[in-house]
């Protein structure tokens, strides 16, 4: 599986973006894929994850309420709509994708595959 993340830049705080993440390919429904996160200097971290199979979504704290994840059957796509951001949200946002489903979603050792990274920077 290829995973390509796109729809990263540069947007003021308060502002909002949409980032995409197309898969190659997807031969079960029993899938998942995610966003992690990582800021200069810091580790890679969850942001939110889609369990294709019955459409539970699971968010990090820290975007709850301002971030919204989404999915496209057809597409093999996932998105995440990002609102009300903040300069703390700056980082590369990687997406993930895996068969089959890991109660620790919020690991990124749980993920099998990896998109190269899109740059959101939030700056006035």
């Amino acid at each position: 599986v290829q995973l390509q993340a796109s729809g990263g830049g540069l947007v003021q705080p308060g502002g909002s973006l949409r980032l995409s993440c197309a898969a190659s390919e997807r031969t079960s429904s029993n899938y998942g894929m995610a966003w992690f996160r990582q800021a200069p200097g810091k580790d890679r971290e969850f942001v939110a994850a889609i369990r294709w199979a019955n459409g539970a979504i699971y968010y990090a704290q820290p975007v709850k309420g301002r971030f919204t994840a989404s999915k496209d059957n057809a597409k093999n796509t996932m998105y995440l709509q990002m609102n009300s951001l903040k300069p703390e949200d700056t980082a590369v946002y990687y997406c993930a994708a895996r068969y089959g489903w890991s109660v620790a979603y919020y690991s990124e050792t749980s993920w099998h595959y990896w998109g190269q990274g899109t740059l959101v920077t939030v700056s006035s």
